[in-house]
């Protein structure tokens, strides 16, 4: 099916993705205005997978960075020109875009892109959940034999401004447009990894952008515990931070938020949570979703926490979200078990029952 973004879209499509974002993806007020002027500046379309041919070609639109980076600046224009740098390079056209995950700012990836172009947004992400590492976002690319990665990246303000266009192995690529990012400010944006359409269906999260808004429809009518129940979660506790903790490696944000309730509820972040413990036991893990909201009831993001906030925590087990094969390759987690110092990678049995 064919449809055009409509006004009544952009605010279920960030907020829904807020909550996906799981304490990444972006934040919600950037989110907005940049779905805003997409559809001030023109018609973007959002098609589902079946109205194109498998072996057309269809590319990621990412957002890479630390959130809480002090000095970060992705504009439309440098979105719209990590395009051009990826497009300049392929060796035939795109027939779409797609985004990389959900998020505030994420899920709403390439609607700028597609008014501007009049390239069609596939209703599909790499991953239905935000994730912090490109690998996590490349639908298996890693272990498909003889892949070159293409990837266009702006971003940053006018004195430390950078793009470029980078091609070969997936990491070696993926390196580059992370370090891009940290003397971009700590933000850029990103087109990458050029797939057949069908690779992206059987490998990514169809549907993914349709599940968000409608996400988002129930949280602006009923509020957190609507959408906890939407995604088969629950509120699990509320509490006031004690204790916060985030800084910048290896250009993602990581970090430990904990609440001053009887159990001592302690959240471990790479942008987004990464683990929920409670007394002292680990009661959820990534891809298990793990959402704060703030006293307001507005989703938070890990970037915003802070001492003294009163936060309430969503926990919704991965079996109830939309995510791809990814989520489940154990291999795709050392990098980030490294920087938290702990496992918490999926069991290899969740592995193989996926």
């Amino acid at each position: 099916m064919k449809r055009h973004l409509t006004p009544d879209d952009i605010k279920a499509a960030v907020y829904g993705g807020a909550i996906l974002g799981g304490g990444g993806g972006g934040f919600v007020e950037r989110g907005l205005r940049t779905a805003e002027l997409a559809l001030q500046v023109g018609t973007p379309e959002l098609w589902t997978a079946d109205e194109f041919a498998p072996d057309e070609l269809t590319a990621t639109v990412a957002l890479v960075g630390a959130p809480a980076a002090p000095d970060p600046l992705v504009l439309p224009t440098h979105l719209l020109r990590s395009l051009e740098l990826l497009r300049r390079d392929l060796p035939r056209p795109l027939a779409a875009l797609h985004t990389n995950e959900n998020g505030a700012e994420t899920t709403i990836n390439g609607w700028f892109h597609a008014a501007m172009t009049g390239l069609p947004v596939i209703d599909l992400a790499c991953n239905g959940r935000a994730h912090p590492s490109s690998q996590m976002g490349a639908m298996g690319l890693h272990v498909r034999d003889g892949y070159r990665s293409y990837q266009g990246y702006a971003g940053g303000k006018p004195h430390i401004y950078v793009e470029g266009a980078v091609t070969g192995s997936l990491d070696g690529t993926s390196n580059v447009v992370r370090r891009a990012s940290v003397e971009a400010g700590g933000w850029a944006g990103v087109t990458r990894n050029p797939v057949e359409v069908g690779y992206a269906v059987e490998n990514g999260a169809p549907g993914a952008i349709s599940f968000a808004i409608e996400l988002g429809h129930r949280f602006l009518a009923e509020g957190p515990a609507a959408a906890a129940a939407h995604l088969g979660g629950e509120i699990t506790v509320t509490g006031t931070v004690r204790a916060y903790r985030c800084e910048q490696r290896e250009g993602l944000d990581v970090g430990v938020a904990v609440l001053d309730d009887a159990a001592g509820t302690t959240l471990h972040f790479v942008n987004e949570y990464m683990t929920f413990e409670a007394g002292g036991e680990r009661k959820a893990s990534f891809p298990d979703l793990i959402t704060t909201f703030d006293e307001a009831g507005q989703p938070l993001a890990s970037a915003d926490v802070a001492v003294g906030k009163e936060i309430s925590v969503l926990v919704a087990p991965a079996a109830n979200l939309l995510l791809s094969p990814t989520m489940f390759m154990p291999e795709l987690y050392a990098p980030l078990e490294d920087l938290l110092g702990f496992s918490f990678a999926p069991a290899a049995k969740v592995l193989a029952d996926a």
